[in-house]
């Protein structure tokens, strides 16, 4: 009897620390690096909305042309309901997204190729050179009179944005791979294919995704910029057609909502970019 009294609140005591161990982990992991990194990357932004209100608030700036954050939310439901918003803020993702692929694929395929062959680097370098620097915006009167109003000049402009970011950026990070690594490919026999496969295209990786996140603004820049002029649906033009109209919360409806996009699309590349290139998360 002895002995079983003495082992049944030892045993009780067991399950209960065994059952509360996974309540433990479960809070430790809800605050994890991580999770703490994801929770700053989003309170900047917060912070910054937080400011604007307690400011114009307390009578800095005109609220007639300023609106508070509070207003502009109110404004901002308004036309996610029963305005247009949905349908601009859908075409413009659609030419945002499919110049973007269209112009960052051909864009790591030529950088991965000039880092891999000289003849096809020097070849190019010069083209890059000269074309780089022109405003990608001073191109659209060309391609309106070429593809026309519709949505093919957008995505061509949005196209040509992004090709030349991405391959400047993936052809920096393919040819300052170190040499050690290429020198024992080749001395182990690997193919052309193999080397690029094993070496240069996941040396070049982090470079690459570096290019594609400065691809992604500045196609939002160059297509919002061409939507002011040459369409009539789009966030670009909501933002115009509400500063002729004098609708100045519209105008920040429009304003803020390419914030959100570019928040978002930067939140989920970071988390493909984690996905992707692990060993760099892990420095």
């Amino acid at each position: 009897m002895t002995i079983a009294s003495t082992t049944g609140p030892t045993t009780k005591s067991t399950v209960k620390t065994r059952a509360a161990r996974p309540v433990v982990e479960v809070k430790k992991s809800m605050f994890s690096p991580k999770a703490r990194e994801r929770l700053l990357y989003f309170i900047s932004p917060l912070g910054l909305l937080l400011v604007w209100q307690l400011l114009l608030m307390a009578g800095f700036g005109d609220r007639r042309f300023i609106p508070t954050p509070s207003d502009i939310a109110v404004k901002y439901w308004e036309e996610l309901t029963v305005g247009m918003l949905p349908i601009h803020t859908a075409a413009t993702l659609y030419r945002a997204i499919t110049g973007f692929l269209l112009g960052a694929i051909p864009g790591v395929a030529m950088g991965l190729l000039m880092a891999m062959f000289k003849p096809v680097r020097i070849f190019f370098d010069p083209l890059i050179a000269a074309l780089f620097p022109i405003p990608k915006v001073a191109l659209m009167p060309l391609l309106l009179l070429a593809l026309g109003f519709g949505d093919a000049s957008k995505i061509a402009l949005v196209a040509i944005g992004v090709f030349f970011p991405v391959i400047v950026n993936t052809y920096a990070g393919a040819s300052n791979i170190e040499k050690i690594y290429w020198d024992v490919a080749r001395n182990y026999g690997a193919s052309q294919s193999m080397l690029f496969r094993r070496i240069i295209f996941f040396g070049a990786l982090p470079m690459i995704f570096a290019g594609l996140r400065i691809a992604l603004a500045v196609s939002f820049i160059i297509l919002v910029a061409s939507e002011f002029v040459a369409s009539k649906t789009g966030i670009g033009y909501l933002i115009w057609s509400s500063w002729e109209l004098l609708q100045v919360d519209v105008m920040f409806v429009g304003i803020v909502t390419i914030g959100f996009i570019g928040l978002i699309a930067s939140a989920l590349f970071q988390e493909l970019e984690r996905i992707c290139v692990p060993w760099k998360a892990n420095q």
